[in-house]
């Protein structure tokens, strides 16, 4: 199969890069995209029956070829990793989120070619040091291997351009905050409150959030900066139009708010009385949660890209709908 696509979309059968697949396939002939992601799996719909005519290659066959010289896209917009933060296995994440990353960023740096890549907020850890992108990153422990993994590739980053070695047309790493949206359902337990909150109402009009475990805090009163999946993709496809900004930036709005706020606009958005049960955080999750987080925005602006979030009552609102409603495909 030959192809010369110019924007390569990894991660394209998952969460954020389906709906930049989505987007970029609205402004794009198909022949100018080629999707990326692990083998499919059944949960999952193959990016090739979602938007016909896009060619798809699993993440080991396109690496290969890639460096083999087959390819040669402008610009790789890599979404994939393994975003599992309950994930055990350093070895799998050194691989699969790291090496990987490496490799893509590498081939970039070679060909002169752009990456935008997905960071995480999980690389802040429990917020001690803060949640500045301007800030040492060096200074940063992330609380589970997951956040380590980011967190490792974003500082090889930063050693790579320090050295003076070659580096992409750009490089724009991006620390993603809550996203939450549409296309998240195969997440399983780590798709969004949102997700969960809705379905759990449907079924006994209850939704249950961890109690507190932590002095300071009240149950469901953890805060997080939550930022909707719409606003995630306008960012991105912003920064695939400016190729000479590049940089490691925060992407959230900026406020934290708590699980309760966000749980109270998913019942307001189907006309319900809040009712909220407060249970026990898993044994598992209570020395790597995170209470806090809120991005700082200054960079991205000072960067040239500004934009307005949705506020979280109206993000909330849509995604409720389309879940009420989804798109037939």
């Amino acid at each position: 199969m030959s192809l010369h696509p110019r924007i390569v979309i990894t991660g394209a059968a998952g969460f954020i890069g389906g709906r930049l697949l989505e987007s970029f396939a609205g402004t794009h002939p198909a022949a100018d995209l080629l999707a990326v992601d692990h083998p499919l799996r059944p949960d999952r719909p193959a990016p090739q029956d979602t938007f016909p005519g896009i060619p798809f290659l699993d993440h080991a066959a396109f690496l290969q070829r890639l460096e083999a010289g087959e390819l040669d896209p402008e610009v790789i917009v890599h979404m994939g990793a393994c975003s599992s933060t309950t994930e055990t296995r350093w070895s799998y994440l050194a691989e699969n989120n790291v090496g990987y990353s490496q490799r893509l960023w590498s081939w970039c740096a070679r060909r002169k070619r752009r990456l935008i890549y997905a960071s995480s907020a999980a690389t802040y850890g429990d917020g001690s040091a803060g949640f500045d992108d301007e800030a040492d990153p060096a200074r940063l422990v992330p609380l589970n291997l997951y956040g380590r993994s980011k967190h490792e590739f974003d500082l090889w980053v930063r050693a790579e351009v320090a050295a003076g070695h070659p580096v992409p047309a750009q490089s724009v790493g991006l620390k993603f905050f809550n996203v939450f949206g549409d296309g998240e359902s195969h997440k399983g337990r780590m798709a969004s409150m949102v997700f969960h909150g809705y379905h759990q109402i449907l079924q006994t009009g209850i939704v249950r959030l961890f109690q507190s475990h932590r002095e300071g805090y009240t149950d469901g009163g953890q805060l997080r900066d939550f930022i909707s999946v719409e606003d995630v993709v306008s960012v991105v496809r912003d920064l695939e139009r400016h190729p000479e900004i590049s940089g490691l930036f925060n992407l959230g709005t900026g406020r934290a708010r708590s699980f309760r706020d966000l749980t109270e606009a998913v019942f307001q958005a189907l006309g319900r009385t809040p009712r909220i049960e407060y249970i026990p955080m898993p044994e598992d999750l209570r020395e790597r949660y995170q209470y806090f987080t809120e991005a700082t925005m200054r960079k991205l602006g000072a960067a040239g890209i500004v934009y307005s979030p949705t506020p979280l009552e109206v993000a909330v609102g849509r995604y409720v709908t389309r879940l009420r409603n989804p798109p037939a495909h």
